[in-house]
């Protein structure tokens, strides 16, 4: 006659926790890509400028080209924007909330008629709003916890030995 015996033992907690993290990170990154997916999908390429409110749209092609995603492990949360293309890229930050600013040098802008203008230097410019981060969360907010069904697994995060049967 066989007798068995379990030996139960408590949860190896690291591998659970290693386990977690991998999984939150691949969820996370999945929703950088998503909505950056989708913001990039709402900035279309055309002359002039957008109507206030509406996404922006993009004269040649840099506002969609240069949206990236980072996970940042050490705050675990995903960032997602365009990035500056020099240190004076003051515009995506006025895209999406609007705002004003003084304009450092003389140059062209788009005269939101399909044409430029020229504007001198020290010149307030006004940016009225044209969010394409912001509603692009908003769209994807219904699919973000769905980025996390599944994630973990079904592998086992009990320490060596658990639950194995002992004969006795």
């Amino acid at each position: 006659m066989l007798t068995m015996r379990w030996r139960l033992e408590f949860f190896d907690s690291a591998a659970v926790l290693r386990a977690v993290d991998r999984a939150k990170r691949r969820a996370m990154v999945r929703q950088g890509q998503l909505i950056r997916t989708i913001a990039k999908r709402s900035i279309r390429k055309r002359k002039g400028a957008s109507r206030p409110g509406e996404a922006p749209h993009s004269h040649r092609g840099h506002l969609r080209r240069f949206l990236f995603y980072s996970y940042d492990r050490l705050r675990q949360t995903v960032v997602i924007g365009p990035t500056a293309l020099s240190a004076r890229a003051i515009v995506p930050p006025l895209l999406e909330a609007g705002g004003a600013v003084k304009s450092k040098r003389g140059r062209l802008i788009s005269d939101g008629k399909g044409g430029q203008r020229w504007v001198a230097r020290g010149v307030r410019q006004t940016y009225r709003p044209r969010p394409f981060m912001g509603p692009a969360l908003a769209k994807a907010k219904p699919y973000l916890a769905e980025t996390f069904r599944g994630t973990v697994g079904t592998g086992s995060f009990m320490g060596p030995g658990a639950a194995e049967p002992v004969e006795g």
